[in-house]
């Protein structure tokens, strides 16, 4: 299926305060160089707080992310989990029309979403309060038929059922998820014939809908607040770091670290590579860096696969304005460049800048183009 980005596009995307700092805390799962591991939570969490994943909300992740842009659109287009266009304000309804489900009803399922809330798939109702889609199986086939419904599963439905949950829905409940015959999970619809012994002991609800229950409203945008959003790796190197601070003392690495707003400021841009070579350490041996572009005008770095808007910043910083400058730098400048870009040691290497460097400032970068899409550098 071919995915394209909604025509109608907001102006910007921002992270809530909240959400942008549980969103640097999922960066630091990641080793230096490897930020852009954290591409798919990063826009799910846009797309929690927003509905739909939007042009902006992909690209501000991107460069969060130092990546390129085409980069990131590349991940959101390509998982169908990621709605690239509006959906419904209160809940979007996903049936599964996969054969367990097709067997027991499915079809009617999805003419009852035709009816109630659009003709089509991916398009919001009249009022913009719902949409719906057919998505593949979703691994509860003992339970079919059944549609997610915001973050949860509502199982064993009936056209009546549904319609129902869409009833309550719009009227602001959030009804209990999980199966709606009166199964406790997957057990047969007749009751129990082994184990009938843990039957008196168990929970009003099962594991998945209890914590649906205990969370409450499971099908409201993420705003950053909620307890899941907490970054326990995070608050423990920071509490590990407390008492060290409280001493006088310097924290060791990777506690001054937990928090990737404790990073240190960029060096001023009127000595971009003294400033900056002052704050990390040396290694290998620095390349002779420029005040700024010649003649005014930088070349775009970013043509350089791996260079994003945030590396050509980190570029430009320390002095590396042009193709050629980093087509020029040796083994040792590799190895200083490299250790000097905060926040993405190792980048140099990994994409080989210097090797596509090489080859748009021999041949052009019409030439390198061509070869860049089969990564022939």
């Amino acid at each position: 299926m071919l995915r394209r980005l909604y025509h109608d596009q907001p102006a910007s995307f921002a992270f809530t305060p909240a959400n942008l700092a549980w969103a640097e805390g999922q960066i630091t799962k990641y080793p230096e160089g490897r930020q852009a591991s954290a591409v798919i939570p990063l826009l799910w969490r846009a797309q929690e707080q927003e509905g739909w994943l939007t042009r902006p909300a992909i690209e501000y992740v991107a460069d969060m992310l130092g990546m390129a842009h085409i980069r990131a659109l590349e991940v959101a287009t390509f998982y169908f989990m990621f709605q690239l266009s509006p959906v419904g304000r209160i809940a979007h309804v996903q049936i599964c029309g996969t054969t367990s489900c097709m067997i027991c009803g499915a079809e009617e399922l999805i003419a009852l979403c035709k009816e109630l809330i659009s003709p089509y798939p991916h398009t919001p109702s009249a009022d913009g309060r719902f949409s719906w889609e057919e998505v593949e199986c979703m691994g509860a086939c003992a339970n079919a038929p059944m549609a997610q419904i915001g973050k949860d599963y509502y199982e064993d439905l009936t056209p009546e059922k549904l319609r129902a949950l869409i009833a309550r829905f719009a009227e602001g409940e959030v009804p209990v998820p999980g199966p709606q015959n009166g199964r406790y999970a997957s057990e047969p619809i007749t009751g129990l014939t082994a184990l009938k012994e843990f039957e008196s002991g168990r929970r009003q609800y099962n594991a998945s809908a209890e914590r649906a229950v205990e969370i409450g409203e499971t099908v409201k945008r993420i705003d950053g607040t909620e307890v899941a959003l907490r970054t326990p790796w995070v608050e423990a190197r920071s509490r590990a770091a407390a008492p060290a601070a409280a001493k006088g003392t310097v924290p060791e690495p990777a506690a001054a670290a937990a928090s990737p707003a404790a990073v240190a400021p960029a060096p001023p841009a009127a000595a971009p590579a003294a400033a900056a070579a002052a704050a990390v350490p040396a290694e290998g041996r620095q390349p002779e860096g420029l005040a700024g572009p010649r003649g005014g005008q930088a070349d775009n770095l970013k043509e350089i696969e791996g260079i994003g808007p945030v590396l050509e910043k980190l570029c430009h910083e320390l002095g590396f304005f042009h193709f050629d400058q980093i087509a020029n730098w040796s083994d040792a400048e590799v190895a200083w460049v490299d250790q000097n870009l905060k926040g993405f040691k190792g980048r140099v290497t990994r994409d080989r800048w210097v090797a596509q460097a090489r080859i748009i400032v021999a041949e052009g970068l019409e030439a390198f183009r061509i070869r860049a899409k089969t990564n022939d550098y």
